[in-house]
């Protein structure tokens, strides 16, 4: 949609704010019954009040009025769906901290549960949503929130692999290490082999398979 169609969907997105939702728990439908009834109304004022503050940045009062007197009959069956008895409604809150960090919020019985959080990944709802959990705990170095964000199938793998990484390192002194200068390869059993390079005169691992 261009000009004019692009405001009205806007609108409908973003006509979320308003004076009865003030309560602790937001009524979502409450919201969305409000918005139905002023598109139905054609009101222009009460639509541009349920818009958020950045919205309200990029339209004035007289834009929105104009979108509502051009779009009226769209508007009105726009409201008329919404109002209707198989309307579903979802609420979703997002939290964003002072470090970027961001917590997603699912309406559920009337409350809001953390669907996702930084410190707790769980998959993202888009790609890049994953994606953006996997940069999280990746910046942090958190193992944890690593294998969180993981496939079950890939967790699996990882951690059997982890796992067998660690029964074979039970006793390191009976392994054999190859020294070269500086470097030293040790096959660990299990399949693995670990590269470790001395700086500073301590060894420290390079590398692992």
């Amino acid at each position: 949609m261009t000009g004019a169609r692009g405001g009205v969907a806007g609108l409908l997105l973003v006509a979320t704010a308003l004076p009865a939702c003030a309560s602790p728990t937001p009524d979502a439908r409450e919201a969305a019954l409000a918005y139905a009834s002023a598109a139905q109304r054609g009101d222009a004022a009460a639509l541009h009040a349920m818009m958020t503050i950045a919205s309200r940045r990029d339209r004035s009062p007289g834009e929105v009025a104009t979108i509502v007197a051009d779009e009226r009959a769209e508007l009105a069956e726009q409201g008329a769906a919404i109002a209707g008895p198989n309307t579903r409604v979802e609420a979703t809150a997002r939290l964003r901290y002072a470090d970027g960090e961001e917590a997603a919020l699912d309406m559920r019985a009337g409350r809001y549960g953390v669907s996702a959080a930084g410190a707790l990944p769980g998959g993202g709802r888009t790609p890049e949503e994953a994606l953006q959990q996997l940069r999280r705990v990746l910046a942090r170095r958190s193992y944890a929130g690593l294998m969180r964000v993981l496939s079950p199938g890939t967790r699996a793998s990882m951690e059997d692999r982890m796992r067998s990484l660690v029964d074979g390192l039970n006793d390191p002194g009976a392994l054999p290490v190859q020294v070269t200068g500086e470097a030293a390869v040790v096959a660990v059993p299990g399949g693995h082999q670990i590269k470790l390079k001395r700086d500073g005169g301590m060894w420290r691992v390079d590398d692992l398979d």
